[in-house]
């Protein structure tokens, strides 16, 4: 069965900051011979590890508002430099929009029901209204 997780985007403004984050550390991975993926660090490592590589995905929540979806692909788990077990989460690279849910803010990740994860976008970005406004409908549920 698969499961999602979910997670705070903290720091980052929209889709395409989060986009240019990852692609900055993309390029260190690849200048240290990693391969070409995105990672996010964490502490807890997640129990449900086969569900969540069965199709499961990481969804991102910027700004109060889940707006992107990216494929789970990998766990590692190490040791930092302080003796302090960590986890990996390798992801695809490939962020995929989904139509914006808000969602309260909470601390670390969570696991996320497939059932209660919202669909992807519907290719209509709004990009032709201000994205103040389309935030803030979307904060409302309205979009």
């Amino acid at each position: 069965m698969t499961s999602h997780m979910i997670k705070l985007a903290v720091g980052v403004e929209d889709i395409d900051h989060l986009a240019q984050l990852q692609q900055n550390r993309i390029a260190q991975y690849k200048a240290k011979g990693l391969s070409p993926h995105p990672r996010h660090f964490t502490r807890m490592t997640p129990r449900r590890q086969s569900q969540l590589l069965d199709g499961g995905s990481i969804y991102w929540v910027i700004k109060g508002v889940v707006r992107v979806r990216q494929a789970l692909l990998g766990f590692e788990g190490y040791t930092d430099e302080e003796g302090v077990n960590r986890c990996a989460i390798e992801l695809d690279p490939e962020l995929v929009p989904t139509q914006g849910r808000p969602h309260r803010a909470f601390q670390g990740w969570r696991y996320l029901d497939p059932a209660k994860a919202p669909p992807d976008a519907d290719g209509n970005d709004h990009s032709d209204l201000p994205q103040d406004l389309v935030r803030d409908l979307e904060a409302l549920g309205l979009l």
